[in-house]
């Protein structure tokens, strides 16, 4: 016998427990989403879709874990909306400064029927180019036939990448719980130990120290990459199990998460011991690293600041070996979401630094395996552009002096 369903609805509201204590004060959200709208009207549309985690994050609060479902937060002059699956049920809207409706699965593309209920029939609406799918698209101009699409994706990075008081206030102290991750590493470091059980005793120093700082945000995604020998090679080698040995070249990273803003502590360090070759190489990055921290201040050209420290590797016959651009912006921003990259130091981005942007120094040269020398050498400082020059937030020591770790 066939069972007949009723019809259920293909949005809500559910309003389940009080409103969470959100990363931000109400009017940082309010200045966000003031911005937002003056976006809006000079882009003459009617409408902002968001629907990246970072952006959806930055204007709402709320930091949705997507699992192959749409989410949205949608601006218009007179509302601000999450959109979010039944499946979260009540957490979207205590986690949010801003409406939520909330979509289910009874039916296909409901979660384009809720943003239509929001939007209505509109002339312009504004997207996120660079996160919508070909799909999304051809799915979006089905429900709103009438409705002209602008790439906004732009604009809206450049916004987030002046940071408020409060967020700086936020990522301060997340270089700090980088640290704190970076010394439980060190401390764990010893002959025969796996990375993954270094990495996993700075991972858990970081969540304790976020959750006596920020006792009523949401603990997730802090993570450490803890890189040995060869593993060192790239800056995003994964953790593995293999064992420490005396003379290892090692790679520290630590990365707490914060209600979704991301912080980074990278360290060069030697078991037991460095050789001569190693030493040299180790020496030229750090006064890289040096250099490129002298050079963060307003005024300051991106571009300019990558040609002045690759002048210097040049010099000392070691460019070949440079493997990535010198630093980027800090902010709402993961190894898996977020990317500020009209603010990276690299040879095509003629962004010129302003107070109140944070980006990183990190020099890292790669010497391959079979030659003296061989591993990844990288240094990471976060630093606070000012009016005067900028504040370096990161606290851990750096260079051959340090970061022996003696057996």
């Amino acid at each position: 016998m066939n069972q007949v369903y009723s019809p259920r609805p293909s949005q809500l509201s559910i309003h389940n427990g009080a409103k969470a204590t959100l990363p931000f004060s109400h009017s940082e959200y309010e200045r966000r989403i003031v911005s937002l709208r003056n976006l809006i009207d000079q882009s003459d549309v009617e409408a902002m879709l968001l629907t990246s985690m970072h952006n959806v994050a930055y204007y709402s609060g709320f930091l949705y874990c997507s699992f192959g479902r749409p989410y949205a937060c949608v601006v218009t002059a007179e509302r601000c909306v999450t959109v979010s699956a039944n499946i979260d049920y009540g957490q979207p809207g205590r986690r949010s400064v801003a409406e939520n409706v909330v979509y289910t699965d009874w039916q296909q593309n409901n979660f384009w029927r809720a943003i239509r209920s929001i939007t209505g029939s509109i002339g312009r609406i504004g997207i996120e180019g660079d996160h919508l799918t070909l799909t999304s698209m051809n799915t979006l101009s089905a429900f709103l036939p009438d409705a002209d699409v602008v790439d906004l994706h732009a604009p809206i990075m450049g916004s987030r990448m002046i940071k408020s008081s409060e967020e700086i206030e936020l990522i301060k102290c997340g270089a700090r719980i980088a640290d704190i991750g970076g010394e439980a590493v060190r401390d764990a470091i010893k002959p025969g130990v796996r990375e993954l059980d270094v990495a996993m005793a700075g991972r858990d120093a970081m969540e304790l120290a976020i959750s006596q700082t920020y006792p009523d945000s949401e603990i997730r995604d802090s993570w450490v990459w803890f890189q040995s020998g060869l593993n060192t090679d790239g800056a995003h080698n994964p953790v593995t199990t293999r064992r420490l040995n005396e003379g290892d070249i090692l790679s520290l990273n630590t990365f707490p998460m914060i209600s979704g803003y991301y912080t980074a502590l990278e360290r060069t360090l030697f078991l037991d011991h460095v050789d001569d070759h190693s030493l040299n190489i180790w020496q030229a990055n750090v006064e890289a690293h040096k250099l490129g921290l002298s050079l963060i201040k307003p005024g300051a050209r991106c571009s300019e600041i990558c040609g002045a420290i690759n002048a210097y590797f040049e010099s000392c016959g070691l460019l070949q070996y440079r493997t990535f651009g010198y630093g980027h912006s800090f902010g709402l921003l993961s190894h898996y979401y977020g990317r500020e990259a009209g603010l990276e130091l690299r040879e095509d981005v003629d962004t010129v630094l302003e107070p109140n942007m944070v980006v990183s120094m990190e020099p890292m040269l790669t010497i391959p395996e079979g030659n003296p020398g061989a591993g990844g050498y990288r240094e990471h400082d976060i630093l606070v552009v000012n009016e005067q020059g900028a504040e370096n937030i990161t606290g851990f020591p750096y260079g051959p002096e340090h970061n022996v770790v003696m057996t």
